[in-house]
């Protein structure tokens, strides 16, 4: 089971303003935030944002993308304005992705890092 996952920023501040309008669309907040970290979760962390404890600048990791989980296609299509107006970049519009399966209701998203994120639900509504 994973506890949380986290993903490099190298500018806090810049990681906040995004994350946070961005993550409450799918029921997360900031439960903590200290030098160089933040984390957000609903009760107990469940994603966080780390400036690199070896010193080097966060790059974007080839193929990695955290996925939330949404309740609705609704919140899919917030989720994607939200972070598109809040500095992120669409790297794929909401929409079926009958590939992965007939439900599939995804939105990809480049954070202010770099970082892909996604919201998805297999919810017909």
């Amino acid at each position: 089971m994973i506890h949380h996952v986290s993903l490099g920023t190298n500018d806090v501040a810049r990681a906040r303003a995004f994350y946070d309008p961005v993550l409450a669309v799918v029921g997360l907040r900031l439960l903590e935030q200290d030098v160089g970290e933040l984390h957000y979760g609903a009760g107990t962390f469940l994603f966080s944002l780390v400036t690199p404890v070896d010193g080097t600048p966060a790059t974007p990791g080839n193929g990695v993308h955290i996925a939330f989980a949404a309740g609705s296609r609704a919140q899919v299509d917030t989720f994607h304005r939200v972070a598109l107006d809040n500095g992120g970049v669409s790297d794929g519009v909401p929409g079926l992705r009958p590939e992965y399966n007939p439900n599939y209701y995804g939105a990809f998203v480049r954070d202010p890092d770099g970082n892909k994120i996604e919201a998805v639900t297999y919810s017909g509504r």
